[in-house]
């Protein structure tokens, strides 16, 4: 087998905060492909179309790693690899600045708004947080060391070089980062708290909801209530692992579903607007830790606020 080895660096910028897609041709055992433009044919005409495929040919859209246009009827060969960009489909803005709480050469600390997406996924790609702050901040290498849903606001963990973010992804994985968040939910005044939720959530893909079921135990969260007033209350939130809706699932098992949640205890229907008017009431409130890059303790803490408890 030819060894692949390390991929040249892209000779594209990014564009729009989003990076190039890189094309390595396989190998063709069969003789499918005489040209490049055979292989793009059949790798991306059933997504794009074949016309689409011979437009971007045309118009240069195919690099190789000199930068120099691909052109269509070259030798196929087999390992070499191709850059190009993506056409981004227009998304609707989310009208909500990204706060950055915290800078320096190693890390951003950023304040996420809801309805922004962590990182590019989907239908959202270009209106995300990582591809906001590459732009805002001229930071192309920009990376989440961990993600927030895209309901969910809060602290964002990016770190700035790409050769440092394992460091900073040991630390989620090793659960050496203190995390807590705020959420506004139903007050029931007949439920003891704080207590520890233990329980086994599985989240299928494809399935909007997890859902949690009999087995080993994979998530624990710590749930106590700061205040309440009248028939909501405002609660602290501690998880000690990090399953996907795992906040949302434990309070919906409690009978206490967060204000504003559109997937528990009912998944709601997709709405065709936006209704940036009621955000989902959680927020990722603290991060605590230590850089395992300068040895330097941090703590931060989100500027952000959930509008259903406002300060009195």
């Amino acid at each position: 087998m030819r060894g692949r080895g390390k991929p040249p660096a892209a000779p594209l910028p990014q564009r729009d905060g989003i990076g190039p897609v890189r094309v390595r041709m396989p190998e063709d055992p069969d003789g499918l492909w005489g040209c490049v433009r055979d292989h793009l044919l059949d790798r991306f005409a059933g997504a794009i179309g074949a016309q689409r495929v011979d437009a971007m040919l045309a118009e240069g859209r195919f690099v190789g790693a000199d930068g120099g246009a691909v052109e269509g009827d070259e030798p196929y060969r087999a390992g070499r690899f191709l850059w190009f960009h993506r056409d981004f489909a227009p998304e609707e803005p989310v009208p909500f600045p990204v706060g950055v709480v915290y800078r320096d050469e190693h890390l951003v600390i950023a304040d996420k708004p809801h309805f922004l997406a962590t990182t590019p996924r989907g239908r959202h790609v270009t209106e995300t947080l990582i591809a906001r702050l590459r732009r805002e901040l001229d930071l192309p290498e920009l990376q989440p060391a961990h993600r927030l849903d895209r309901l969910t606001a809060g602290l964002v963990l990016c770190v700035v070089r790409a050769g440092d973010r394992g460091a900073y992804q040991t630390l989620f994985r090793d659960r050496l980062v203190h995390k807590e968040y705020e959420a506004v939910a139903p007050y029931d005044p007949e439920l003891t708290l704080p207590r520890t939720v233990r329980s086994r959530i599985v989240k299928e893909r494809g399935v909007i909801a997890a859902r949690e079921e009999p087995g080993t135990v994979n998530s624990e969260s710590r749930i106590g209530l700061v205040e309440h007033r009248g028939t909501f209350g405002r609660y602290r939130l501690v998880p000690a692992t990090g399953r996907t809706h795992q906040l949302r699932v434990h309070m919906n098992a409690l009978g206490l579903p967060l204000v504003n949640d559109p997937v528990y205890p009912v998944v709601e229907p997709e709405p065709e607007h936006v209704d940036y008017g009621r955000p989902l009431q959680l927020l990722a409130k603290v991060l605590e830790f230590t850089d395992p890059v300068t040895g330097e303790p941090h703590r931060f803490e989100s500027g952000l606020r959930l509008s259903a408890w406002p300060d009195r």
